[in-house]
Formats: structure tokens, sequence, C-alpha cells
């Protein structure tokens, strides 16, 4: 399998006479070495150097941020030598559950009463669910969940963990469930943050991108509160396409239009909105105490001490294989 091996944004090559008809691009256009969805993303978010996590917000998140220094980080799904930017290490982390998340409890839990009334009023479900979700101070609703509803991907990795909720009663509302799942995910992606922190990965700033930020604002505003980092906004509505874009460029050269680094080219291409979300320290301090108790139901149920979760899926298994069988 060995050929040359060609960089990140590096010219591989160019459109021939016969594959510039199929595209009905020019023939001669330069053809950048192909690269990861995600990790395109990061300079068209702005950030090209350490200390910023590009936090991709979507069904699942995808969290990026680079390192002059390589560290081993526990739990992490990777991390290249200029795999993200030229001339750093590039470490990525992941949730597997975010916006499933909330899609599934909307589809599965959500009263028929509530879709009339956000129908009536010509909203969204989930506007109508952020709404009254956004009334509840930090705390209020008595609830803690674990986001491994779709198992976790960091830092623990491991596919069979299920997810989890403590506190509730007869008396819990929708729009509560609905927040701690959002603060779930919050707590999830604080854990990874600590766990980058804590082996030598700094995580000063955030910036997100992707279809939550444009579709969620108590959501980013949980997050902000839980991390108690400010988070920023890429300004891109498809940021993969403008990363694809820029790396293009930088195929291309300064001499064809395009630009001699990718540096450069974030310079120029890559912008931030002006809405920001500043962590609000009275909400924090409630997040602190509840993070503390996610944490422990995390290392709980997490690393062995209690696999229950994993005890139930296996029976369950068994139980659907013997019923299919009849």
């Amino acid at each position: 399998m060995s050929r040359k091996i060609h960089s990140l944004g590096e010219k591989a090559g160019e459109l021939t006479e016969q594959a510039a008809s199929w595209t009905g691009l020019q023939p001669g256009t330069a053809v950048a070495v192909a690269n990861v969805d995600a990790h395109v993303s990061v300079p068209a978010a702005t950030v090209v150097e350490p200390g910023r996590m590009v936090i991709i917000m979507g069904t699942s998140n995808c969290h990026m941020v680079l390192s002059e220094e390589e560290r081993i980080v526990p739990g992490m799904c990777g991390y290249v030598e200029d795999g993200i930017i030229p001339g750093y290490f590039g470490y990525e982390a992941g949730q597997s559950c975010v916006g499933d998340h909330f899609a599934w409890f909307v589809e599965n839990c959500v009263p028929a009463s509530y879709h009339e009334i956000a129908s009536s009023r010509g909203q969204d479900i989930h506007a109508y669910l952020e709404e009254k979700a956004s009334q509840l101070l930090p705390g209020e609703s008595g609830l803690v969940a674990l986001d491994w509803w779709n198992g976790n991907r960091s830092v623990l990795v491991d596919v069979d963990l299920t997810g989890m909720l403590v506190g509730a009663t007869l008396a819990t509302k929708p729009e509560e469930f609905y927040r701690a799942l959002i603060e779930a995910t919050a707590f999830g992606t604080r854990k990874i943050i600590e766990t980058f922190v804590v082996n030598g990965i700094e995580v000063k700033e955030i910036v997100a991108t992707g279809g939550l930020p444009d579709k969620n604002r108590l959501l980013m505003q949980i997050y902000a509160d839980v991390t108690g980092r400010e988070i920023r906004v890429a300004a891109a509505k498809q940021t993969p396409a403008l990363g694809s874009a820029m790396f293009g460029a930088v195929a291309a050269g300064r001499q064809k239009g395009g630009y001699d680094s990718i540096f450069e080219a974030s310079h120029h291409m890559a912008h931030l909105r002006d809405e920001h979300y500043i962590p609000n320290p009275e909400a924090k301090n409630v997040y602190d105490m509840l993070y503390k108790e996610y944490e422990r139901l995390h290392d709980y149920f997490g690393r062995g001490e209690n696999d229950v979760m994993k005890r139930l899926k296996s029976m369950r298994a068994d139980i659907i294989e013997k019923k299919n069988r009849r």
C-alpha cells in the first residue's frame, strides 16, 4: 500500500479533462488531499491555535482541540500530529448521543397536550420545550441524568452503557426531564474538557458549530454555565463545506487565487458571529454541585463498580432472542 504521502491541505493533483467534464469544473483545478469532515471544521471556526476547543453540536457532539505537545489523554478517540492543523497535535473526543437524545425524548415521552399547544402556536415542539425549560432555575427540577442513551464515546469508550435519570417523582414535568437531558450532555462535555485539562491540554474557550447552536439558545447557555467557559459560535452555517473550500484554496495556492497556508485561509475566510455565551456565576455554582453528583454516577456505573446497565442489556438481548425463536 506504500505510495508517496502528502500532508493535509496539500495538492494531490489536478482535474483531468475527463474528470472536469463530469463535474463542470475547469481542467487543471487543484484537488486537495482527502480530509475529515469534522477536522476541516476547525479552521472554518477560526481555530488554528491551541487553547480553543471546537465542538460540532448536532445529533452527536465532536470535540476537537490542538496542542503543541503530545499527550496521552485517557478515553480520547484519537490524536494525530498534523492531523487537524499543521504543526500541532490534533485531539478528538465525542459524545454519541446529544440531539438524538432530545429527539428520542420528544418522540417517546412528550404528552399529546404539549404537541397540541405547540402546534396551535405554530411552534416546533423543541422550541416549546425550550421555552418551558428556560423558566426553570438550575437545580429546580431535582433531576440529574447520565447522557448514555447511545453508549459513551468519551471518556469511558463503552457502547454498552445506557441512560439514567435520578430524582423523578409524580410531579416531574416533561420540560424538567428535557432540561435534565440537556444538562446531562453539558456535564458529559465538561467531563471531556476536564480530562483534557488534567492531562495537559489547555481549553480556555469553546467555539461551537453544527445545527444545535442555531436551534436552542438555552442549551448553549447551559453549556457555558456548566463548563465555566465562554462559548463563541462560528458564522458559517455549513462549516465542513467551508473548511473543505479552505483546504481546496490552500491546494490551489496563491498563484491560482487561493492561499499558501490554512492559517492564511482561516484568517480571510472564517468568521465568528457577534453572539456569544458568558457563564452565569450563580448558575455555575449550582451546576458545580450537580456535576459532583453526575461524576459519582458516572464513575459508579461507568467504571465497573456496578455493571447493572450491562447486565440488564444482556438480559434483554437474551429474552428477545428466546422470544424470536418461539
